[in-house]
């Protein structure tokens, strides 16, 4: 353990053996600069010590050390029964992984899989669960979609509807099928299907997809075709071509403080020429703004043992991108952006559970969300979730 991990759990020790009169001692700037250093998952005790300490440690959020959306790593045996297994976080306020133990564990009805940025869900013949708070405390069960498919696209738009479209597996039933759960009647809709030109390419293995609070976009991932969707009337717009770099030859969609996003893989997959970033606005998504370039080292972790790049995969939220190869996840890069000045951090980091040779038989599903102080003490007082850190990462 470093030097300033020992100091960080020497303060989190001691906070616990501190009455409130010796722990008033300690206060202003100097207390806010010290808790500005403590992980916050160690920061939940700390603001129970005093009045003055809780609102120190708040303070220190607010100002001096503000949390950063965590990426979370949930893992899943890959042979059946599809048992749970403790997941792992990546917290970038703290620079620590975690390690997430889910006491009881989680009952598996089928593959977990993600989508956007904090949905988790499982769709089986009979049920259909899902989860979209930040830590995955609570989750729904309802029926399954009217339509069964075997590889849909699923997005949760806003905090009301869940949009299941396309991946249909049997014949007689459309390949563009639309439903949506609205989670306040608790009822599944028919909607208006897919488009057409996405007859080909109707299920996520194909499409990108990304939602914020009003609308769902699907993009074909080989061709940059993009259709968006409105769950409050009902209706498909577009297509649109976002691609205004013809170099681009593989691109996905996110959602970064509501706005869209689009990362292309310039050149081709044997030649990769780079990749950027674009934010993309307008009625018609007419203005395109590049808002970061890839450093080369970064494009050469992703590659990793391989000289070829197919394909990439992105999680994102408020300000925060995470970019992976799904051939080769043993390294992360990430990027945060901000809305004026577009990307302003470059790092990378290694992947907690690829990394650990014990894991290699367990399917791994990503989800990113902005993770406060709140969700960590009703984690903890839930008893459905412990907290330890596994190791202190270096971001390269």
């Amino acid at each position: 353990m470093n030097t300033e991990q020992e100091q960080k759990t020497r303060i989190h020790s001691h906070s616990h053996s501190l009455s409130p009169s010796e722990s008033d001692i300690i206060r202003g700037d100097v207390l806010e600069s010290i808790l500005s250093h403590v992980p916050l998952i160690h920061l939940v005790p700390v603001s129970h010590v005093s009045k003055s300490w809780n609102r120190a440690v708040f303070s220190s959020l607010r100002h001096s050390n503000k949390p950063k959306p965590w990426l979370i790593l949930h893992c899943q045996s890959s042979r059946p029964p599809h048992s749970a297994a403790p997941a792992f976080a990546y917290d970038p306020r703290s620079n620590l992984w975690l390690r997430i133990s889910p006491n009881p564990p989680l009952e598996y009805v089928s593959d977990l899989r993600s989508s956007g940025s904090t949905l988790l869900y499982m769709l089986s013949i009979s049920k259909f669960s899902f989860s979209f708070d930040p830590l995955h405390l609570t989750w729904h069960q309802t029926d399954p979609p009217l339509v069964w498919r075997t590889d849909p696209v699923v997005a949760l738009v806003g905090r009301r509807h869940i949009v299941v479209a396309g991946g249909a597996c049997d014949f007689e039933d459309d390949p563009l099928s639309v439903e949506i759960y609205d989670l306040e009647t608790r009822k599944w809709e028919i909607c208006e299907p897919l488009p057409a030109i996405f007859k080909h390419s109707a299920a996520s293995t194909w499409l990108s997809v990304a939602s914020n609070t009003t609308k769902l976009y699907a993009m074909d991932q080989a061709s940059g075709i993009t259709c968006c969707f409105d769950p409050i009337a009902r209706i498909w717009s577009g297509p649109f071509d976002l691609r205004h770099d013809s170099n681009i030859y593989f691109s996905v969609i996110g959602i970064s403080r509501d706005n869209l996003i689009m990362v292309g893989l310039l050149g081709n997959s044997e030649n990769v020429q780079g990749i950027k970033i674009w934010e993309l606005k307008g009625k018609l998504f007419d203005f395109s703004k590049e808002i970061g370039v890839v450093p080369t080292e970064l494009v050469d972790k992703l590659k990793g043992e391989h000289a070829c790049l197919n394909s990439i995969k992105i999680i994102s939220t408020h300000g925060v991108l995470y970019l992976y190869n799904p051939e080769e996840p043993g390294e992360l890069v990430v990027c945060e952006i901000d809305g004026r000045r577009g990307v302003f951090r470059w790092g990378s980091l290694k992947n907690a559970v690829v990394n650990d040779r014990r894991r290699v038989a367990e399917r791994l599903v990503l989800t990113c969300a902005d993770v406060g102080l709140g969700d960590l003490g009703n984690a903890m007082m839930s008893g459905k979730q412990s907290f330890s850190i596994v190791n202190d990462v270096l971001m390269r």
